[in-house]
């Protein structure tokens, strides 16, 4: 089989787009290039790509195979490319990471202005992103790193592990929890919450955990760093669920009282996601290695 670089861009941006005629926009093409295009891949790999209607187009099973296959040689692509860039411009590269909310907000900023020092010519695009999320990322090429905490099933990925944190319930002084020794997750929605903004992936872990024992999390107020989230538990306005680390940060200056949860998920392993670590760009290896050296928070 032969593959044009060309079709496999083509085909990603009928993926992303919600009609071919849109997709030929971004492809500079007509839209009869387009299907003559397609049909083509279709005939070369005996397989139907997509469905077409007065809707727009819906990629079948084998186009989201293709889709999967197409976004990891382009992505490699851009590697290629990056790495002789390297050569001409002596230190130069992109780096996509997808990671949980603590990564995004805790310690990640910190280890990504080290390593941007010492690498001028490296951009970094880090989003934050719910862990199936970055678990399908990292396995369609989508990103090129993922970092994730807790049990992640993905034995297509190499797991590299950097750090363990586990998950505290913080509590301002006075409150009636404050001098348990140890408190069931269950037991503390009876209190108003502070929580992380919503779509983090500690908000959708503890909803998760909550009902599958028939609970809903009480979220007061919402909020985008677990510093705001701590500030609010000292006023009094709720109590959170935020990780060991940050509440010793934060938590200790204010005076908030850390409650053990009774939970058998607290403990938080931190990984690494890749498809492939040698297939990486040397600057994605070179900041894996920055990171497994740093001791994140």
């Amino acid at each position: 089989m032969h593959f044009d670089l060309a079709d496999l861009r083509l085909f990603i941006h009928i993926a992303e787009s919600p009609s071919l005629t849109q997709a030929a926009k971004r492809a500079h093409l007509s839209l009869a290039a387009v299907s003559v295009r397609i049909k083509a891949l279709e005939n070369q790999l005996n397989s139907r790509l997509l469905y077409r209607d007065s809707r727009g187009v819906e990629i079948t099973p084998a186009g989201q195979k293709l889709l999967q296959h197409a976004r990891v040689i382009m992505r490699q692509v851009d590697h290629l490319k990056h790495d002789f860039q390297e050569q001409a411009d002596g230190d130069a590269g992109h780096i996509r990471i997808f990671a949980n909310t603590t990564a995004v907000t805790e310690f990640m900023p910190g280890i990504l202005a080290q390593f941007l020092s010492g690498h001028p010519g490296v951009t970094v695009d880090l989003q934050e992103r719910l862990t199936r999320d970055i678990v399908r990322g990292v396995l369609d090429g989508t990103t090129d790193l993922g970092i994730v905490a807790g049990p992640v099933d993905a034995p297509e990925l190499q797991a590299i592990h950097f750090s363990t944190d586990k998950l505290v319930l913080v509590v301002p002084n006075g409150h009636p929890l404050q001098d348990q020794e140890k408190v069931k997750l269950a037991d503390a929605v009876r209190y108003p919450f502070i929580t992380m903004h919503e779509g983090s992936t500690l908000v959708a872990f503890l909803r998760d955990q909550l009902e599958r024992v028939g609970q809903r999390l009480p979220q007061r107020i919402q909020l985008y760093s677990f510093d705001s989230i701590c500030r609010m538990v000292q006023a009094g306005v709720g109590i959170g669920v935020i990780p060991d680390s940050a509440a010793r940060r934060y938590g200790a200056d204010m005076k908030l009282r850390v409650v053990e949860l009774d939970e058998p998920w607290v403990v938080r392993e931190r990984k690494l996601l890749v498809r492939d670590i040698d297939a990486l760009p040397g600057c994605a290896r070179e900041l894996i290695e920055q990171i497994q050296g740093t001791r994140a928070p």
